[in-house]
């Protein structure tokens, strides 16, 4: 039995017709709080069909927010007629404080203003308020003082936040170059040792549709901007995915408990950054037909066309914890996330920074000394080791700035976000490809192909840890491939018996 959605915006239960109706969780139905019955709406979000999609079809959530519509406005109560007052900046619905009607905007704004779908709470408050404390207990010790005294579950909220879920019929076209490796060996350089790599190099090309399932992307201009300097919204993003296949069409009843976000971006707004996802997702894909090429590849041409794209609006649920922090330098709000649906959790805590440099300062004065030993010890001695232990006291010259780094990026979460390009639903199909050998190369000095390009993310945090230490050295410490996908995420290095 579904709920009973009447024109004027009331949801009416099935069974009474009551509109005091609201989520169970424990159930995940909708339950009216006068006589207890609980229904359940049908999923909306279908999938499949994406391999149909030409041009561009957009849900009515989903489209463009006029700017100029009333934020302010005045509902009046179909069943009483009281006159309710309401913040579309805050709320999309309200209860009459007469009838207690449900009122709702749905009808009031055909402006984008209201998504299209929605995906109910599942965690409970009490385990979402569990995970949050764990997640700080692990980090105390460097825990700003202020924060480990005002630091209370008690502030978490359940908000639903505003996402575009986008379904993609796409065409790919890649070429370039990759290495399978031959031999590894060892070669004299003076007193020491040195590795050198043989290879044989191809010429490559990968032709093949994409058909990307559910993309999800954030639709608040705040959540959109992940600058790591500024704030830690990319734990928000890193909670992803939802299990958006199961959201139900829109019903405000959803909300009741609850606060939301109200979208305030359009589609012209987030369609570059889907299709650079998109190409995110075909690289990742194309990786599964690679795997012969343990060196890596390094794509110089990569043309991905968008065939035709399907974009709904949805309110996604996240248990959130957040803290101001507030010094002479400046502001910045800390968030700790749960999604609300797995109970995945990430968060970033206040760092007390002078207590880190103090012990930081005095692994490095220690690393340092043991640095210097170890270099001093190995280099008056003729070693026949393949790569020279000298070199680790180098490592150790630097023990308080990896220590810094290493603790600054536990509590702040700085490398953290969601893995679209493999945890996105895709499909590969009319897969063509040419393999064709070029060259035997020898005496390589690099273990990867020279070049290498294909775990590149595109992504809104690959770019931002080259804006934070210039694009040359992110260049160089590989930030990109640090952001991109796991080594481990794709095999690399074993023949799958595919004959080129």
């Amino acid at each position: 039995m579904a709920v009973k959605k009447e024109k004027n915006g009331v949801n009416r239960c099935p069974k009474c017709g009551a509109t005091d109706v609201a989520l169970n969780m424990k159930t995940g139905k909708l339950k009216c709080n006068f006589c207890r019955t609980e229904f359940s709406d049908n999923g909306a979000n279908d999938y499949g069909g994406v391999e149909e999609l030409k041009g561009e079809i957009v849900g009515e959530g989903a489209n463009n927010i006029i700017p100029d519509e009333k934020i302010i406005l005045t509902l009046k109560c179909p069943a009483c007629g009281a006159e309710v007052v309401i913040d579309t900046n805050e709320v999309t619905s309200a209860r009459c404080h007469w009838c207690r009607h449900i009122l709702s905007v749905n009808e009031k704004l055909p402006n984008g203003a209201v998504p299209d779908l929605v995906l109910p709470f599942k965690l409970e408050k009490g385990k979402a308020e569990a995970n949050i404390r764990a997640f700080v207990e692990k980090r105390q010790f460097f825990a700003h003082p202020k924060f480990k005294a005002e630091f209370s579950t008690e502030n978490v909220m359940g908000v639903y936040l505003p996402y575009m879920i986008v379904d993609a019929n796409a065409h790919a076209v890649m070429s370039g170059e990759a290495e399978h490796l031959t031999r590894r060996y060892t070669v004299s350089v003076g007193k020491s040792r040195e590795t050198r790599y043989d290879a044989d190099a191809y010429d490559v090309m990968r032709e093949f549709d994409l058909l990307v399932d559910d993309l999800t992307v954030e639709a608040s201009k705040d959540k959109l901007n992940q600058d790591l300097r500024a704030n830690t919204n990319n734990v928000i993003n890193a909670i992803m995915p939802f299990d958006t296949d199961k959201c139900v069409d829109w019903n405000p009843s959803y909300l009741r408990g609850f606060t939301s976000e109200k979208r305030d971006t359009n589609i012209d707004t987030l369609r570059p950054v889907m299709a650079t996802q998109v190409g995110d997702v075909a690289r990742f894909k194309v990786k599964e037909t690679m795997t012969f090429y343990d060196r890596g590849a390094k794509w110089t041409q990569q043309d991905i066309t968008i065939k035709g794209t399907k974009w709904k609006s949805a309110y996604l649920p996240v248990w959130l914890y957040s803290y101001l922090q507030d010094d002479n330098k400046g502001k910045m709000l800390h968030y700790v996330a749960v999604n609300a649906r797995t109970g995945e959790t990430m968060g970033s805590v206040p760092i007390n920074k002078t207590k880190l440099r103090i012990v930081s300062a005095i692994i490095e004065v220690i690393g340092i000394f043991l640095g210097f030993w170890w270099l001093k010890f190995w280099l008056g001695i003729d070693s026949d080791v393949e790569d020279n232990p000298a070199l680790l006291g180098l490592v150790g010259l630097t023990p308080g700035f990896i220590f810094y780094w290493v603790k600054l990026s536990k509590y702040r979460n700085m490398n953290a976000f969601h893995h679209h390009e493999a945890e996105t639903v895709s499909t590969m199909k009319n897969l063509k490809k040419a393999d064709n050998l070029h060259e035997h190369r020898r005496g390589l000095r690099s273990s990867r192909i020279v070049g290498q390009n294909d775990s590149v993310i595109k992504g809104v945090i690959a770019r931002n840890g080259k804006e934070m230490m210039g694009e040359k050295m992110a260049n160089y410490l590989g930030i990109d491939r640090m952001f991109g996908s796991k080594p481990e995420d794709t095999p690399v290095g074993q023949d799958n018996g595919e004959k080129k």
